[in-house]
């Protein structure tokens, strides 16, 4: 059976998005409406500038006792996030995910269209197995090569 890729694995192929002025409260509050751990912070009509995520407001925000009401988007977001292609397959996304710690991924068409964010909760068991095998070859080679 052929993997699957980022786009027919993620189920949700609205994107949730808010303009970088908009309190990290929105978007705490827009995540929990839609039932997802990230949102993308956009500038209209569709420019990327970051992403935030659940991780990133608790890291960020909370331990950092901010102002969800008086904090933007844009100020605790992370920039420029790596973005995936959407026939990338799911173990290949997982293996940028566990090299980089990174929990979601924006899947972006090479014209620049943004179809979604997956999610590392959008990969099954077998797929995280396959990228968990290639980091670790991966990470064998690093070592080898110095």
């Amino acid at each position: 059976m052929a993997e699957r890729t980022v786009f027919q694995s993620i189920p949700n192929k609205h994107v949730l998005s808010l303009a970088p002025e908009g309190s990290v409260r929105e978007a705490a509050c827009a995540m929990t409406r839609a039932n997802c751990g990230s949102v993308l912070i956009m500038e209209p009509p569709d420019r990327l500038l970051g992403i935030l995520t659940e991780r990133d407001l608790m890291t960020r925000v909370l331990a950092k006792a901010l102002d969800p009401e008086r904090t933007p988007a844009r100020q605790v977001m992370t920039p420029n996030p790596i973005c995936v292609p959407p026939e990338m397959r799911v173990s290949d996304a997982v293996v940028i995910m566990i090299e980089r710690g990174f929990r979601h991924l924006p899947v972006v068409t090479s014209a620049g269209k943004i179809l979604g964010v997956f999610s590392v909760r959008d990969a099954l068991p077998r797929e995280i197995g396959t990228a968990l095998s290639q980091a670790e070859f991966n990470e064998q080679v690093n070592d080898a090569l110095g």
